[in-house]
């Protein structure tokens, strides 16, 4: 039997999934709380038991999403500078992104909408977060747009590819593989940090 808190968990789940829907069909200013009701089939009431307002519902969706982008900076900034790392925290970040597309596609579509609401902007910081572990902090101009630039495909990866033929996790493999080159390639073996525990000799 599922608890009280299950059920209101799965209710919480099923409004925010129908708001990305209607917010990526109308527009998040197009959109109103009696609408994303309708759509569910209940109530107002039963809506603002959940959320109060619209934007709510997004505070809530980007909540689910900072999580485990949080741990894994978290993560990270306890680990060694090593390309290994920051390989790792490509794939990590890949694998929180999973179940994210319809956030991304909202983004995408709304960004006006986005740039205005408070969770823009602490996305903005999480993100900038994740390329201050991937790029040295010397980093010439383009490694800094490599790093960048593989966090970008990641996020825009997901809905540009959703109208290319082929396995979901294929394509999510192949982007992932396109992220990894662009930060190796900002990290080539010149210019990577000695290994902690690596034996420093000197010449005769």
């Amino acid at each position: 039997m599922s608890t009280p808190q299950a059920r209101r968990s799965n209710t919480r789940q099923r409004i925010q999934d129908v708001a990305l829907e209607l917010f990526s069909e109308h527009g998040y200013e197009k959109t109103s709380l009696r609408e994303i009701a309708e759509k569910l089939d209940v109530t107002k009431a039963a809506l603002y038991y959940h959320f109060k307002t619209k934007e709510d519902i997004v505070i809530g969706l980007f909540q689910d999403l900072a999580a485990p982008i949080d741990e894994l900076v978290t993560w990270a900034e306890e680990q060694p500078r090593t390309l290994e790392t920051k390989t790792e925290v490509i794939r990590r970040y890949s694998e929180s992104l999973r179940s994210a597309e319809p956030l991304f596609r909202f983004m995408q579509e709304n960004q006006a909408a986005v740039r205005d609401l408070s969770v823009g902007e602490t996305f903005k910081q999480r993100v900038l977060s994740l390329f201050a572990l991937l790029k040295e902090p010397d980093a010439e101009m383009i490694d800094q747009v490599r790093c960048l630039t593989a966090l970008f495909s990641m996020h825009a990866g997901m809905f540009a590819m959703q109208n290319v033929k082929g396995d979901p996790e294929e394509k999510r493999k192949a982007i992932l593989e396109v992220a990894t080159e662009l930060v190796t390639a900002a990290n080539p073996p010149s210019r990577r940090p000695a290994r902690p525990d690596s034996a420093q000799t000197e010449s005769p």
